[in-house]
């Protein structure tokens, strides 16, 4: 199909390279955060984060993901305020996607947390303003499309999600944690667990609806014998098969249990006790896990207690020389080391990671001729590096800080406060959170798809068909397809960076605790999807976080300094975002020309 406004192709192209940039900055920024949660708690490494992240964002986009951004398209600037031009039409959204990228872009990079859904949204509020006065720009509720509708989920997201988390954990420390002996009743009651899991999962698909299922115009006693039924049906499935698993793994100790084993069910249970195993053979869930040998990493006391000095005048000097190193050198030192490990490895990353190392950039400028050379050798393994990087990093040891910094000091007083439970427990709750960050991470693709595509569905229908008015047609399945690919990407290759400053930064994470998080904010983000009002993701989960970490029973259990910073963030966005838009739309609708 040719477009109905070639002379516009420019605008496409450009509005098409934003708006996948917005989509990237949106996995490496919002999906990073969401599944930190999953990372921090150790139930996945961050590898598994980006298969089940890449799957699920694009399932949730292509399902269930159009009704948001509908609102974004048409809720904020009313599409009679173009007075049929579509051409002035593309170009605002096209502002408004570089604005809100290039600002996302800029935090991503500085490992600054901020809500993709409010930077652009803000940016389309600060373009209407330009392009038909403060006047036209829907402020109000505007039957809960408006900004006053969708800026009320900037307090009340936080608030509901972490109600929502605090009250699903401390139901699990009643019933299982505050036991005298909880493994037992970890293993016993993990069917009811399951349920509520899949009543959550079956309801962001059923109740939400996709419009192209039309499950919205089925009676309700339908919908909820299928959200019920699947729910039951799934705990029926862990009764039968997880229930004899775990009691073969966490009670009966049995070492030589394989995963596969878990079809055999109910036979299990007649399975011997083995002798001699004291613990379970189950994964180690601790936050910080003291099995580094660098004195970077570890901190004066650790170190004067340790095997590093075979005297106690050698001991001394060690700790003087750790203490008198800057944080820089501390991290410089712990970077160094990661890289010098990463050079090691086989395969590409290896290979790239030497050629760096092994061509370093010459004395002078760029334009020197042995640096231009230098520079063709290292381009290639630069952008490998550039792929690849997120997959060896450290998030654990990023996420705890530096020993004997005042950020790492910070961070042992937050866990020092958390409650830790037995790996047993945790271990159960890590299969649970795989099904809850799943389920997040669906929610994630259905909601904040509405962010990148709705501005760019408005350009394409502009461009294909001349006609402003065409804005509210339905967003075609390809986009959101294309967009919830791109968002997978960002998590994939720069998710890392934001990852860093989540998860066990702001309180003490575990498997239990994480599954009451994502819970928790999967829950928000579909009831705020239900009423098409665009909600940030990492604000449920960082709302749902903190929620969590004071169900320790103290403030101490949270860090405030990395909360403070979050908030702060959140509120310069729509400043930010909205005069960047503004500006820029201006600056374009308005700029000097020749006559014809």
């Amino acid at each position: 199909m040719w477009p109905a406004l070639p002379q516009y192709n420019y605008i496409f192209a450009i509005g098409t390279l934003f708006a996948l940039l917005d989509a990237y900055n949106n996995g490496a920024n919002d999906v990073a955060n969401s599944w930190a949660t999953s990372v921090s708690s150790r139930s996945i490494s961050y590898r598994q984060a980006m298969v089940f992240g890449l799957v699920f964002e694009v399932l949730g986009a292509v399902t269930v993901g159009a009704r948001t951004a509908d609102t974004i398209k048409n809720g904020i600037i009313p599409v009679e305020a173009f007075r049929g031009d579509a051409g002035v039409q593309m170009l605002a959204f096209t502002c408004a996607l570089v604005a809100a990228s290039s600002w996302v872009m800029w935090c991503t990079r500085n490992s600054t947390h901020v809500s993709s859904t409010y930077s652009l949204i803000s940016a389309v509020a600060g373009v209407g303003v330009a392009v038909v006065g403060a006047e036209h720009v829907k402020w109000g509720w505007n039957g809960g499309k408006g900004l006053g509708a969708i800026f009320a989920g900037l307090g009340l997201a936080p608030v509901i999600s972490g109600g929502f988390a605090g009250i699903i954990f401390m139901l699990i420390k009643v019933v299982v944690h505050m036991r005298k002996n909880p493994v037992p009743w970890a293993v016993w009651t993990s069917p009811a667990f399951f349920f509520i899991v899949g009543t959550v999962l079956t309801l962001s698909i059923v109740y939400k609806g996709s419009p192209s299922l039309g499950l919205t115009k089925k009676p309700s006693y339908w919908l909820a014998g299928v959200i019920l039924g699947s729910g039951a049906a799934l705990s029926l499935l862990s009764a039968i098969f997880f229930l004899p698993y775990a009691h073969t793994v966490v009670i009966k100790k049995d070492h030589t249990l394989k995963w596969w084993e878990f079809l055999k069910g109910p036979l299990l249970f007649s399975r011997p006790y083995p002798e001699g195993n004291e613990q379970a053979k189950v994964r180690n869930y601790a936050v910080v896990q003291n099995d580094e040998d660098d004195h970077s990493t570890r901190s004066p006391e650790s170190l004067k207690d340790g095997d590093n000095a075979s005297n106690p005048d050698e001991k001394h000097m060690v700790v003087a020389e750790v203490q008198q190193k800057t944080y820089q050198q501390l991290l410089a030192e712990g970077d160094a080391k990661h890289r010098a490990t990463l050079c090691k490895k086989r395969g590409p990353i290896g290979w790239a990671m030497r050629t760096l190392r092994d061509n370093p950039m010459g004395a002078g400028e760029l334009y020197e001729i042995k640096n231009i050379k230098t520079l063709f050798i290292r381009l290639p393994a630069m952008v490998v590096v550039a792929l690849m990087y997120g997959f060896y990093y450290d998030i654990h040891t990023a996420q705890h800080g530096v020993h004997g910094t005042p950020d790492g000091k910070r961070m042992e007083v937050v866990y020092a406060h958390a409650t830790k439970y037995p790996n047993e427990v945790e271990h159960l709750y890590s299969f649970v959170q795989i099904l809850t960050a799943c389920t997040a991470s669906f929610a994630h693709g259905a909601n904040d798809i509405g962010n990148s595509v709705g501005p760019w569905a408005v350009i394409y229908s502009a461009w294909s068909t001349g006609d402003a008015l065409k804005s509210k047609a339905t967003v075609p399945l390809w986009q959101l397809g294309v967009l919830g690919v791109t968002i997978s990407f960002g998590l994939i290759t720069y998710g890392y960076n934001i990852m860093k400053v989540m998860g066990n930064k702001i309180t003490y994470h575990s498997p239990s605790r994480g599954t009451s998080m994502e819970l928790g904010a999967a829950i928000t983000v579909l009831v705020f999807s239900q009423f098409s009002l665009p909600v940030s993701t990492s604000m449920c989960i960082t709302g749902a976080t903190v929620g969590v970490g004071l169900c320790n029973g103290t403030f101490k259990a949270i860090n405030w300094n990395r909360v403070t910073l979050l908030l702060i963030g959140w509120i310069l966005t729509i400043p930010i975002a909205g005069t960047l838009g503004g500006v820029l739309m201006g600056l374009f609708i308005n700029a000097p020309h020749f006559m014809s």
